[in-house]
């Protein structure tokens, strides 16, 4: 037998498949590839070809999965089954920090122990190295980097294998990304029913080649092999036109079609455990009995469960199984492109196979978004969740209303927090939880965090006295735009706890009062008790360089000012609107019609700036909790002008 150069390719027989098993293991590696179990191909740890699948397929179908037997010895002659290589990469649960308490109050956060394995996935489809590149664009290409996914993503080798077999739910010709190998790969193999074709893909690949003595495949095994890829492409043909589906699909955001699947989809969340791209998580605190030790720990989730968009002030905004499914839909094939510059899926049709009731997105993609006239070919194809914690003090408790606590908070030596404009920090402590909270104040050397209860976190937080200490993370997201109000005037509109985060804006004018016009600030809250801040508003209302107007949804017996919604402050103010910036922050039926009341007042979209509330848990953009159309609010906003958000703002569902 000859020995196969580095840049040849060779073919290795059936019955050396095993040396090939024994090499990788001999790298230090453990080989992960498909064995049969609970009755489906999964992936799981393999040490001979007699884990393998061999002569074992899969029919597969909407809603349907069955292993069937070929007459044939081969080990890869299926399609992907419900597991994917992210579940090694992007592991379901991952400690990500601990923290400590001691009696005495004293909290410390630091990173959680682990250890990254080195691995070698046997088995890897054109469609999973393509699933692989979009997570390393979500995890390894953005501003963020996942360090847990980079580490295990560099300790991992790849032996893809040529798809001869897909299944009746495939459609990677369509998303450009099979069936053919292109790249990704250490080592590619193309069975054939006598053996293998190896070529490396990488000089990782070459030293495993070069070390199976493969002599040169022949001409006719080549042959036999691109006709065995060319079958497999007819057999899928071309099922979704995804040309101009981006725009198609946004534009039918309102499509009827949304509330027909809602009938049949049980919002079970298959379509997305199963799905090989799909990364949104939530992060939970598992602690000791006495509540001194906590681990930080971060779980796959999915948009599709209720309880994904809801907010810690109330309400959800996707309430629907319409909204979730629309969401997750249009993420998939229309927003990820925005956010990531790549669809985010690959066609493996997982999530077709694994629907309980057999919904098939190829054809909700036809239907919602259906394709022109005239066909189209295929589409070419840090931690996150656990920010940085820094120690900080409570110096001052100041109790605002009866649920509602503002914490003066005093830095830490060394660190220079100098925006506190709108941004939010995670407020964490130990054993107890993590929660955004925007900043109300700055300080000379600290800042002012005003927390209502509305939760167990928040309960715990808003009961600490002076001398406890918490952790936070550095400020995310983008702030109020309070310069561009300069040779302005500006119109201020805060409803209940929004009035927080609109505090910092009337601070920087008051500092520097003569460089803004008129100032209108306006407030509502729901009740007399719930009135925030009120020695301050009477304050500012006492200037008479500020106009300040507040109302309540409902009076009692002690209020003598304004009764009804804030948008009654401005009905016949004689501002003139075409002259103003307006910042707003509230709830968003408030927000809504303020916006409104707004425009018709002469001010346009573009100086118009929201505060948005969504369920922000990793404040950088990748646990999916916050998105709304092609944004993250905790890393795009949550400030963000009219214009900025088009009409995504107030779209029901979105």
């Amino acid at each position: 037998m000859t020995n196969v150069t580095k840049s040849a390719i060779g073919f290795l027989p059936r019955a050396g498949f095993q040396h090939l098993i024994e090499l990788l293991a001999e790298d230090g590696r453990t080989v992960i590839g498909p064995t049969v179990a609970d009755g489906a191909i999964v992936y799981g740890e393999i040490h001979h070809v007699a884990d393998l699948p061999q002569g074992i397929g899969a029919e597969q179908a909407p809603g349907h999965y069955r292993l069937v037997h070929h007459a044939d010895e081969r080990f890869f002659a299926y399609a992907v089954g419900p597991t994917s290589w992210k579940r090694f990469v992007f592991p379901p649960t991952l400690a990500l920090g601990e923290s400590r308490r001691d009696d005495h109050g004293h909290v410390s956060f630091g990173p959680a122990p682990r250890e990254i394995p080195r691995l070698a996935f046997l088995g890897v489809r054109a469609c999973e190295l393509a699933a692989l590149g979009i997570e390393d664009r979500v995890f390894l290409g953005g501003p963020y980097t996942d360090e847990d996914y980079r580490a295990r993503r560099a300790n991992t080798l790849i032996v893809a294998v040529q798809c001869a077999e897909p299944a009746a739910t495939c459609f990677c010709t369509s998303m450009g990304t099979g069936p053919g190998i292109r790249s990704g790969h250490d080592i590619a193999l193309i069975e054939l029913d006598e053996g293998f074709i190896v070529t490396a893909g990488t000089p990782a690949g070459s030293a495993i080649v070069t070390r199976l003595d493969l002599a040169e495949a022949t001409a006719e095994q080549l042959t036999a092999g691109a006709d065995q890829l060319a079958a497999a492409r007819d057999r899928i043909g071309d099922p979704v036109v995804t040309a101009g589906l981006h725009d198609r699909l946004l534009a039918k955001l309102e499509s009827p079609r949304w509330a027909q699947i809602a009938e049949r989809c049980l919002a079970c969340t298959n379509c997305t455990a199963a799905c090989p791209t799909c990364f949104c998580t939530s992060v939970s605190q598992r602690s000791d009995l006495d509540g001194h030790t906590a681990t930080t720990e971060r779980r796959w989730d999915s948009c599709f469960t209720k309880g994904f968009a809801a907010v810690a002030l109330g309400g959800n905004f996707r309430p629907r199984v319409q909204d979730r499914y629309r969401q997750w839909l249009t993420h998939k094939f229309a927003t990820w492109i925005d956010q990531f510059g790549t669809s985010g899926c690959v066609g493996c049709g997982r999530c077709i196979t694994w629907c309980p009731v057999g919904i098939d997105v190829r054809e909700e993609l036809n239907v919602i978004a259906p394709p022109p006239q005239v066909s189209a070919g295929p589409a070419e194809a840090a931690q996150p969740h656990a920010p940085r914690s820094s120690v900080f003090r409570v110096e001052g408790v100041r109790r605002e209303t009866h649920d509602t606590v503002t914490l003066a908070l005093s830095t830490p030596d060394g660190i220079d927090w100098s925006t506190a404009r709108g941004e939010f920090v995670m407020v964490s402590l130990p054993a107890v939880g993590a929660v955004p909270i925007s900043i109300s104040r700055r300080l000379p050397r600290g800042l002012e965090l005003t927390i209502r209860a509305v939760g167990p976190t928040t309960t715990v937080l808003t009961g600490l006295e002076r001398g406890a200490e918490v952790g936070l993370s550095a400020p995310l997201g983008h702030g109020w735009p309070v310069a561009a109000a300069q040779e302005h005037d500006v119109v201020i509109v805060g409803g209940g706890m929004g009035l927080a985060p609109l505090r910092p804006i009337v601070d920087e004018i008051l500092a520097a009062r003569s460089r803004y016009g008129d100032v209108h600030i306006y407030y509502g809250a729901r009740t007399p008790s719930d009135v925030l801040y009120t020695e301050e508003l009477a304050a500012w209302a006492a200037r008479d360089d500020l106009e300040v107007g507040v109302t309540v949804d409902r009076a009692d017996a002690t209020w003598l000012g304004r009764v009804g919604v804030v948008t009654h402050l401005f009905d016949r103010a004689r501002w003139d609107g075409t002259k103003a910036l307006a910042f707003v922050c509230g709830p968003e039926r408030m927000i809504q019609a303020t916006v409104n009341a707004l425009a018709g007042r002469g001010l346009t979209p573009d100086r118009i700036f929201i505060s948005m509330e969504r369920h922000m848990e990793c404040g950088v953009g990748l646990c999916g909790h916050c998105q709304v159309g092609p944004f993250f609010v905790c890393k795009d906003g949550p400030v963000f002008s009219l214009a900025q958000l088009g009409d995504v703002f107030g779209r029901e569902g979105i």
